[in-house]
């Protein structure tokens, strides 16, 4: 075991990095296998080499966060360890700015290569498993563009795929049918502002959550257009989708290439747009894996799980 110390010039600061009752400081000993000791005003850190380089350089990226932004979240924690694990550079990333005061935060090393994207491109296409806040961060993003006023409207999309279900045996007229299809996006609204605020952007159509089939026949400009479940849409159904982008307007499709509810002879739109528009510059392309999965930690062993072969035997 080997030993490193360092001077500690602010350790106010160092303090909001160990987090109330050290709470940060636990998860990153634990995390990283170090031990952690402030002895007058010398940090000191000790462990294997390699994680000892690697908490240090956490330490001080932690550290800068706080003395430029003021604030650190147990999210910037994850995220920063997530990085480190995949052995990638501790990103500065600001966070994604809602209503009320609320801060976004990537909470992975893929969610904040996400979030880049959206940032930089004008069109990104995102793949992965359930829980990794694919179309959860495309709205927050899209939500603060409006609060900045880079865009007029945000436009939320879903197909009406029937998944096991018939829409004709659920009561009600058919807003009444696909509300339950628009639910989660919904629901990731209404995280972002206040219901009150909500309920009048919806009725000032600065905020729209539609069908797909919806979409047909309409371009759209200085909007922020999210296309969720896009696995289930068909290749033609996506070219549609893709091509109603007007100026001003940036798209992101979200989906999980390996859950589409679409019949058998069908191919995905999602699928299909992975290997179609690849090589065109100015399109993003994102894949987050079961590291990225940020709901209850069972929900990742849970995906992992099946995505082994069934021991069932006939």
């Amino acid at each position: 075991m080997e030993e490193f110390s360092q001077t500690i010039v602010d350790l106010k600061s160092l303090n909001q990095v160990f987090g109330s009752c050290d709470e940060n400081l636990r998860i990153i000993r634990k995390q990283l296998k170090v031990q952690v000791i402030v002895d007058g005003n010398q940090l000191i850190i000790r462990g294997e080499p390699d994680a000892i380089r690697k908490a240090a350089n956490l330490f001080e990226q932690l550290h800068r966060q706080v003395r430029t932004e003021g604030t650190l979240a147990p999210e910037d924690i994850m995220r920063a360890l997530s990085e480190l694990a995949a052995g990638e550079e501790i990103s500065q990333l600001r966070p994604i700015e809602v209503y009320g005061g609320k801060r976004v935060r990537p909470k992975t090393a893929g969610q904040a290569k996400y979030v880049e994207q959206l940032r930089k491109r004008e069109i990104v296409i995102c793949s992965g498993p359930a829980g990794t806040g694919k179309t959860y961060l495309a709205v927050a993003q899209a939500v603060e563009s409006l609060k900045l006023g880079a865009i007029k409207r945000i436009v939320l999309v879903r197909p009406a795929v029937e998944a096991g279900e018939s829409l004709g045996f659920l009561p009600g007229d058919l807003q009444a049918k696909i509300n339950p299809y628009l639910r989660p996006l919904f629901d990731a609204l209404a995280e972002m502002m206040e219901h009150d605020m909500l309920r009048r952007y919806m009725e000032e159509d600065r905020i729209e959550v539609i069908p797909l089939a919806y979409m047909r026949g309409r371009t759209i400009n200085n909007a922020s257009i999210i296309l969720d479940e896009a696995q289930n849409t068909t290749a033609e159904q996506m070219k549609m989708f893709l091509t109603r982008m007007g100026d001003g307007s940036r798209i992101t499709v979200c989906g999980d290439e390996t859950q589409t509810d679409l019949p058998s002879h069908k191919t995905s739109g999602l699928k299909d747009a992975l290997v179609r528009l690849r090589n065109i510059d100015g399109i993003g392309f994102m894949h987050l894996g079961e590291n990225d999965i940020v709901r209850h930690n069972l929900v990742q062993k849970i995906v992992i799980a099946y995505e082994q072969p069934s021991r069932l035997t006939s």
